[in-house]
């Protein structure tokens, strides 16, 4: 099949959206049309009128003869008036002009006029402005000139130092500069200026005596750039600047590369003409993404010269594809990085990114793969979204649309796509096809010429659909075939004009028949047909129309193209699949219908992919019988003519291609593998590959790549580090993907192996003048494999030629070499080797001059290394100098600095006599230098060299060394490394010096994990343990094993060998009821071959009457019951258990306090037992409090019957009840109404009947009286009622109403939250029913609020009252009311006494009614009898004493005097009346029987009432 590409036209293409089919410009259309209708219109009518006034003229002429004088008078009378009329018209025409005109010159004018006033202004304010300007610039010289005659410009005399520093790091710059007036200095960062509030903390910029100082703080990559320090005064400007430049940690990196993809980049066309030094200081990385998230690759650059105006060209490639800026990428090239975004990514976005900067000084680029991995689904179990969705042969009518199948390891396999449009300018999405399309391409019709369209496509399996792939470029719905008919015409000179080929076919009408017409792209559904346009075809626009006809039924089919289309392509759908047809086309203009074109050879209706070319020929006879014609299932795809003959090339059908061959895994980096594999035997119109990988052991297989690769090798990134994987590979192309290709071999994820990298740190270490002591560090990469050996090569130091020294590798890093000449300068350089050959020399060392060592002092230390780097410490180790000095070595000092700093300091105050020192109180973060110095009796030695920078940072997932004992019950230390290769081996030391020691340390490494196990474990063992493997990163780690942590390890190891069988439970006791005593424990397991003993005192007992013994061994329980336990049982008790070689014991001391408590509890227990046999008290005395607030005695009883008897007694004093209880029920009950202090005593409840007797006591007082009166408040508190007011004449009393209130009781009131203490003016008291409070002659400072408080012990009730306002203004009102009541009730006029209700006297006597009167005033006394004035006589008499004693007197009282006396004492307050009643008798009579006399009831008397 051939696709035709895009045409460069719809590249160039301008697509633009419905725009220019709005309202408005619709609108001005419309508009339009009508003026030229109106136009077209008037010119008719126009010509109309002409000509009918023309046959007017010609009817009259030949009238003339027969028309009336009177007609032609009347006619000649109408055309005067017209041409008054048109006249007038024309008159008030010219006049509206002129008028016109006049208003526009007066406009203009008016105009000129504002404009020459507004030039006027504007040159007086210049003038001014120039005026105002000249005499401050002269003010300001005249000002300034002393000033000028002792400035200068400024002048820097230190400049700024260009640094080196790790991540991390701190960095300072400092320059001096002077000049006056004192120069205002400004930084900038690669030219902008740096603003510290901008990053606070990040810059610190300080000035003091003409030195500046910028400080940048924990530097990282961005801050890799030009600092520029500008100075500037009036008199001028200076600058100075330095480059600083942040590298990463060299642990970070890999010392090889890793194996790129098989991709070449094109040539760069244009290369810029400055040379530039292009040095990449921060690089990207593998990426992994999802689809739908953003990413920038970035990578910070350092390019020297930095011109601002001229920079090297930074390119992008994608694969081999330069990428451009479009709205899912942008583009950044400058400030020292380059940059590429993406804002939303797709899997079409998958691929190796390569960065180049193009200079003349060459090209320098880095190369990355970035996976994108599939979003989210949308459905569960949906494939991922189709990609590199692009769009072929678009044409007026349709466009093809391609695309590449998703990978689906963890989802069920794609059936199908949907393919959906979109006109540009709208978001009208529009499903294409309803059924889905099963091979990754399909031609969209039903596109509308002129317009431009986007598309997407969506993937379908059993689960659901895919979410849609990215949306292709817009396509121009345009022929490419009207672009080939133009042809250029070449004229004189250098013109030329552009004409259409239709121009010089001469007049044609009728076009041609088309002709080639065959079959571009044929799929189980559709055909796309393609064929040549007719020549000559004629200047009018031509259709097409296809006739189709099924070859075996000899018919026109009912699927033609009715409407015909307009391109020389086009796609025929409705086909059945399978079925063959052959087709004609027939082009059409205005002018009528050509002939058919020649009839294509049968054409199949089903998918190809692949072609294998037969050829078939059909003779010209059979070409008016169309048939279905083919070669064993082969379709044709091509027709030709020769000799009246058609031939046929047909193409095989293949659905699928074959599986990928042999996979072949290889190792790569530490976390990648690079994949390859034998191409597929047919692999025409492959998309690519997807590679899958699964962890050995498993069958959860995973893609590692989500976008088609095109080529045969891959690497697999994102891998872990040790693990063993194994992959397989499946071919695409646009009907599906393969089957699964063979799976590799497993592969363990580990590093390539390559030559070593290349020794560093040459140090001479001794000389005695004919030979040198050289001593050097290991490679910092060993390549994979363990280093052989090394190789050393010379020369002196004027010459050019170096020359080997040993033919064979050394294995030590120590070498002398023999042979110099003494007093040469002598120069080095090593080669390290290993399994994969010779790695790069290292550089030349430092001159060496070759003259004898004779110092006192001795030699440096060398080979200085470091382990167990952690956040805030590290560990140096090295070696003891090989020149000695004139004493041996006694001790060592380390010096360390930060870099880049100028002071050393020494770790320790003493010298060291180890060879190792653990250097603490670094700061996190920084980085650190450290040398080493040897002492011996003369004094300290050269120092050693300086070791390389160290970061002072523990490395993400550092590990530490662990200690266990294991199943056999051995000690050891372990560690763990996930960062091993085959080359790394595990290096045990203690105190920092490897371990030889086999009789007391055994070493057994398996894989990635190590153990050091103690043969004999003992105290001679603790001390400091360490690890270090090799080939790594500095992975090291150190424990430190003191006499504690042994002694727990041996105790474990102990356990171990000797095992212990486990106890649930220890051995214990238990009490009965009966007093008896019970021993025993329980162990988790018992086999039933197990044994045991009791043991007492060191004696063992056995099962008998006394100590009965029993053991259940599935449940390991133990016992040993004792009946009677005495005083002799007193010592201890232990319980011996064996079971195999497993053996535990456990003891239970009983002795003195102990033994004493068990003894008085098993007493008591079986007292208690004898007590039960009879009536007795289940539960004893207690009490509680009733609702009603009254003390209640409880207990309960048991074992009773009808003739137990039952009382209650207080202080052994029978106490009533008014019930008996009943024994039956169980509980007896006695209540205690208002409890007060009478109820204290000793309360008891016996029981008796023959069986026996018990008694149970509670004594109420003390504790127990306390408690009951805080269980009765609590009743109490809770039902208390809320506080009312009554009012006396004292004051007002606040009273609390509750079941029942003692002043035993804890009660408060309170007066605005202060307590109130008793006293005349605050009176606290109660009754059984209230509680109150006494307010005695209230005044405005009682106002406020009032709380009463009753304490149960545990918790406050409260009630409050607010006693203000009108509430206190009511209650004070009737306070006093009632004071004044009763001061008139006092001070009124009354009977104090004396007198009686009733008097019996016999006749003749004397009568005296005497009574004592009392009254302030002195009251006023009136006596009545029968309730009239007694008149005063001899009879009557009254006599008043003292105002107090009042009497009345009748002499010879007789039968009349017998009535009603009543005395009247009153006062202004009132008063009362009191009657009495006189009987007479006369001598001799009986005296009447009446009741005893009683003092008489006064009878009030108001102060308002008056007596008569």
């Amino acid at each position: 099949m051939s696709l035709v590409a895009v045409p460069f036209y719809q590249k160039r293409h301008k697509h633009f959206d419905q725009s220019y089919r709005n309202i408005q410009t619709r609108y001005l259309l419309d508009q339009y049309a009508s003026k030229k209708r109106a136009t077209t219109q008037s010119s008719s009518q126009r010509s109309l009128t002409e000509r009918s006034s023309v046959k007017r003229d010609s009817s009259q002429s030949s009238a003339g003869t027969t028309t009336c004088r009177v007609c032609a008078k009347r006619v000649s009378a109408s055309e005067e008036e017209e041409a008054e009329n048109e006249n007038r018209y024309r008159s008030l025409a010219a006049s509206y002009g002129e008028a016109k005109r006049q208003r526009f010159l007066s406009e203009l004018a008016q105009l000129e006029e504002n404009v020459h006033l507004a030039r006027s202004q504007a040159r007086d304010k210049l003038d001014k402005y120039f005026l105002e300007q000249t005499v401050e610039d002269n003010l300001a010289w005249e000002r300034h000139s002393f000033e000028d005659r002792m400035s200068r410009a400024p002048e820097i005399l230190v400049k700024l130092r260009s640094h080196t520093i790790w991540e991390r790091m701190s960095v300072r710059l400092c320059f001096t500069v002077q000049g006056f007036p004192t120069p205002v200095v400004q930084w900038y960062k690669d030219g902008s200026l740096i603003c510290q509030a901008g990053e606070p903390g990040k810059y610190r910029i300080e000035s003091r005596y003409g030195v500046h100082t910028l400080e940048i703080n924990r530097a990282n990559f961005e801050d890799t750039a030009t600092y520029s320090a500008v100075a500037t005064n009036p008199y001028g400007q200076v600058s100075t600047n330095a480059a600083v430049v942040v590298r990463r940690y060299r642990g970070d990196e890999e010392p090889f590369h890793s194996v790129g993809l098989p991709i070449g980049l094109p040539l760069s066309s244009v290369i810029p003409y400055t040379h530039f030094d292009v040095q990449f200081l921060e690089k990207f990385g593998v990426t992994f993404r999802r689809e739908g998230e953003t990413v920038t690759l970035k990578c910070t650059l350092l390019v020297t010269p930095d011109l601002k105006r001229v920079q090297p060209r930074a390119e992008w490639y994608r694969d081999d594809v330069l990428l451009k800026e479009s709205k899912w990428t942008k583009m950044f090239f400058g400030e020292g990085q380059a940059s590429l975004s993406f804002s939303h990514l797709n899997k079409d976005d998958e691929g190796l990114y390569t960065l180049r900067i193009v200079s003349r000084g060459g090209v320098s680029d880095h190369s990355a793969f970035m996976f994108v991995r599939d979003a989210d689904p949308l459905v569960t179990g949906a494939p991922g979204a189709p990609m590199d969705l692009q769009c072929h042969d678009a044409n007026r009518d349709y466009v093809i649309v391609t695309w590449k199948p998703p990978n689906t390891t963890t989802e069920s396999p794609v059936i199908g796509y949907f393919i959906d449009k979109c006109e540009v300018g709208t978001n009208n999405w529009v499903q294409c096809n309803d059924a889905p399309v099963k091979i990754c391409k399909y031609p969209v019709t039903g596109l509308f010429e002129g317009r431009s369209y986007v598309f997407r496509v969506r993937a379908v399996n059993n689960a659901g659909i895919s979410r849609p792939s990215r949306i292709s470029d817009a396509v121009a719905a345009l022929d490419p075939v009207d672009l080939r008919r133009l042809q250029a015409i070449h004229l004189e000179g250098e013109k030329e004009i552009v004409i259409y080929q239709d121009d010089l076919e001469g007049d044609v009408q009728i076009p041609g028949p088309p002709t080639n017409v065959q079959a571009s792209e044929v799929s189980r559904n559709y055909v796309v047909l393609s064929w040549d346009p007719p020549s000559p075809r004629g200047k009018e626009p031509l259709m097409y129309f296809i006739e189709k006809v099924r070859s075996w039924e000899r018919q026109l089919a009912a699927g033609q193209c009715p409407d015909g289309v307009r391109s020389p392509r086009y796609a025929v759908f409705d086909l059945a699949e399978g079925k063959s047809y052959v087709f004609r086309v027939l082009s059409a203009n205005k002018h009528g219908l050509s002939d058919p074109s020649e009839i294509t050879p049968p054409i199949q209706a089903q998918d190809m992919i692949g072609s294998e070319v037969q050829s078939v020929v059909i003779k010209a006879e059979t070409r008016q019988h169309p048939g279905r014609y083919g070669a064993g299932g082969a379709e044709s795809s091509s027709y030709s003519s020769e000799g009246g003959q058609w031939k046929t090339d047909f193409q095989a059908t293949r659905v699928v291609p074959s599986a990928p061959g042999r996979v072949l895994a290889s190792r790569n980096t530490k976390t990648s593998v690079v994949v390859q594999w034998d191409r597929p035997k047919h692999e025409e119109d492959l998309l690519g590959y997807y590679v899958d990988c699964c962890v050995a052991g498993t069958n959860l297989w995973e893609p590692c790549n989500h976008k088609p690769i095109g080529y045969n090798r891959f690497v697999v990134h994102g891998l872990t580090t040790g693990e063993q994987y194994i992959f397989r590979v499946k071919a695409v192309n646009a009907v599906g993907t393969s089957e699964n290709s063979q799976e590799s071999e497993v592969i363990k994820v580990q590093a390539a192996l390559t030559v070593p990298s290349h020794p560093y740190g040459i140090t001479l270490l001794n000389c005695d003048g004919h030979s040198m002591t050289l001593g050097w560090k290991v490679p910092k990469f060993s390549g994979g494999s363990a280093i052989i050996g090394y190789y050393l090569d010379k020369r002196e130091v004027h010459h050019t030629n170096w020359h080997e020294i040993n033919s064979s590798p050394v294995k030590e890093r120590i070498l002398t070499v023999e042979g110099l000449t003494e007093g040469s300068l002598y120069e080095f350089k090593i080669a390290a080797t290993n399994l994969a050959g010779i790695g790069q020399p290292s550089d030349p060392s430092e001159h060496f001059k070759c003259e004898a060592w004779t110092a006192p002092e001795p030699g440096p230390a060398y080979d200085l290394t470091f382990c167990e780097v952690r956040d805030t410490s590290l560990v140096i180790l090295w070696k003891a100098p090989v020149y000695s000095g004139s004493s041996p070595v006694t001790g060592y000092f380390v010096d360390f600095k930060e870099e880049d700093s100028g002071e050393w300091k020494t770790a320790s105050e003493a010298a060291t006599p180890n060879r190792y020192l653990k250097v603490c109180d670094l700061q996190q973060g920084r980085t650190y230098v450290f040398r080493v110095r040897a002492v011996n009796a003369s004094g300290p030695g050269k120092p050693s060299d300086t070791s390389e920078p160290v970061l002072v940072e523990a490395r993400p997932g550092t590990k530490e060394i662990s200690a266990g004992v294991d199943e056999e019950g051995n000690i050891y230390l372990g560690f763990d490394c996930q960062e091993m290769t085959d080359a790394s081996q595990f290096t045990w030391c203690k105190a920092y010096e490897e371990i030889a020691d086999e009789e007391r340390f055994e070493v057994h490494t398996e894989g990635d994990h190590s153990k050091l196990y103690f043969k004999n474990p003992d105290k001679e063992d603790i001390g400091t343990y360490s690890v270090s493997v090799s080939d790594t990163d500095g992975v090291s780690s150190s424990f430190v094993l003191d006499e504690e942590e042994l002694e727990r390890l041996m105790a474990l190891s102990n356990e171990i060998k000797n095992p212990t069988i486990p106890l649930k439970s220890e051995l214990a006791y238990e009490i009965f009821d009966k007093g008896q005593v019970r021993f025993w424990l329980q162990a988790e397991h018992l086999s039933p071959d197990s044994s045991f003993r009791f043991i007492i005192n060191d004696r063992e007992v056995s099962d008998s009457e006394t100590h009965r013994i029993k053991c259940d061994r599935s449940t390991g329980m133990i016992e040993m019951v004792m009946d009677r336990f005495t005083i002799e049982n007193e010592g201890t008790y232990t319980v011996q258990i064996q079971d195999g070689k497993a053996k535990n014991q456990s003891s239970l001391v009983l002795i003195g306090d102990a033994f004493r408590a068990v003894l008085e509890e098993a007493e008591f227990q079986r007292k208690e037992f004898l007590r039960k046999q009879g009536p007795h008290f289940a539960e004893y005395l207690h009490w509680d409090v009733t609702e009603e607030c009254e003390v209640r005695l409880v207990c309960k009883v048991a074992n009773t019957k009808r003739e137990t008897v039952f009382k209650w007694l207080k202080d052994d004093v029978l106490y009533e009840t008014e019930t008996l209880p009943d024994l039956e029920k169980g509980v007896c009950e006695l209540l205690i109404p208002k409890l007060s202090k009478k109820d204290h005593g000793e309360y008891k409840a016996t029981l008796k009947d023959d069986r026996g007797q018990d008694v149970s006591v509670l004594e109420v007082a003390g504790k127990v009286y306390e408690d009951m009166i805080l269980a009765m408040s609590r009743v109490c508190g809770a039902s208390a009622s809320p506080l009312k007011v009554l009012c006396t004449p004292e004051g007002i009393r606040l009273q609390c109403f509750m079941k029942y209130f003692t002043e035993e009781m804890k009660v408060s009131w309170y007066h605005k939250e202060a307590k109130i203490s008793s006293s005349e003016h605050m009176r606290i008291g109660g009754s059984e029913e209230m509680a109150w409070l006494q307010i005695c002659e209230p005044t405005e400072k009682d106002k406020g609020k009032y709380t009463f408080e009753i304490f149960d012990g545990k918790d406050n009730h409260q009630r409050s009252l607010d006693l203000s306002g009108q509430a206190f203004d009511e209650a004070y009102a009737e306070f006093q009311q009632l004071k004044a009541a009763a001061f008139a009730e006092k001070n009124r006029g009354k009977v104090i006494g004396g007198l009686p209700d009733v008097v019996t006297i016999m006749e003749g006597k004397t009568l005296n009614l005497t009574c004592t009167v009392f009254g302030n005033p002195d009251p006023e006394v009136v006596w009545f009898k029968n309730d009239k004035d007694i008149e005063l006589s001899e009879h009557f008499s009254v006599k008043v004493e003292q105002s107090k004693y009042v009497s009345l007197t009748i002499q010879g009282v007789t039968a009349e005097d017998s009535g009603k006396y009543s005395i009247n004492v009153k006062n202004k307050y009132g008063g009362e009346k009191i009657d009495v009643t006189v009987s007479v008798y006369k001598h001799g009579e009986k005296i009447p029987d009446i009741s005893p006399p009683q003092q008489a009831k006064p009878k009030l008397i108001p102060a308002s009432t008056s007596s008569d």
